[in-house]
């Protein structure tokens, strides 16, 4: 189909799985689960959105970094909501970034997200209809004193060979002005992904039921199998009807200092 950009050869798999879990009585890496109840690579069926704690939880997890993907542009633009009229399924996503070190929230850290849309067109991009001029999608947004990045987005669709989910880098050591976010360097660059109970609802939805790339389950797609479970957002239902909204929370441990 014409809205559709095509597969992804440069997106290859980052880092492996998190492989380190440790108790703060001898930590070596981590991040904080916030008090999480389960690991972020628990399973993908979770309904409630996490709250984070007033201190260090029990036990801490590095977040696997992967790959940035072809469709990145470096706009730098601070804004909540990133949807620019695309028609979608709203979802709130909630990003709690975590200091590896301490184990507590990194407030001031800037949040960087970028997605397709419901028909797999990223903006930005001479593909599918879109082009060079646009930037629906994209946005940054600074960390509260909670650790907490909140944006206003829709809910992503797909492209051949990839599961849905959103690009992710986090900033460190910048500063905001005239509505820009600059210097600093990157410490995390990831992929967020999503439950597939949620994906098989909303694919049969408009106007995501007019995309017509097959949909790549998590379990089959490359860069999803090294690492992606630590990602699955945790979704909630605005209300009784899928279509009416979610609400997206995941948790990411980085290393502040750390330049990938």
């Amino acid at each position: 189909m014409t809205d559709t950009p095509h597969h992804d050869p440069a997106e290859q798999a980052g880092a492996t799985r998190r492989s380190v879990i440790a108790t703060l009585g001898g930590a070596t890496l981590g991040v904080a689960a916030l008090g999480f109840a389960a690991s972020q690579a628990a399973a993908e069926d979770r309904g409630s959105t996490p709250r984070a704690a007033a201190g260090p939880a029990a036990a801490c997890v590095l977040t696997p970094e992967q790959t940035e993907g072809p469709y990145y542009l470096d706009l730098e633009t601070v804004r909540k909501n990133i949807t620019e009229g695309r028609a979608g399924v709203p979802l709130t996503l909630r990003v709690t970034v975590v200091d590896i070190a301490t184990c507590f929230p990194l407030p001031n850290t800037a949040v960087d997200i970028w997605h397709c849309d419901a028909l797999g067109v990223y903006s930005g991009y001479v593909a599918g209809g879109s082009t060079p001029d646009t930037t629906f999608l994209r946005g940054v947004q600074l960390t509260d004193s909670a650790g907490v990045a909140e944006f206003t987005t829709v809910y992503p669709g797909w492209y051949v060979g990839r599961a849905l989910h959103i690009h992710v880098k986090t900033h460190a050591g910048g500063t905001v002005s005239n509505g820009t976010y600059h210097g600093g360097h990157v410490s995390h660059t990831g992929q967020l992904y999503f439950p597939e109970t949620y994906n098989t609802k909303i694919a049969a939805l408009t106007p995501y039921r007019n995309n017509t790339a097959t949909r790549t389950l998590n379990a089959r797609d490359g860069i999803y199998r090294n690492g992606g479970s630590s990602t699955v957002l945790t979704i909630t239902q605005v209300g009784s009807d899928v279509g009416e909204g979610v609400t997206g929370a995941v948790v990411l441990g980085v290393n502040p200092a750390a330049t990938p």
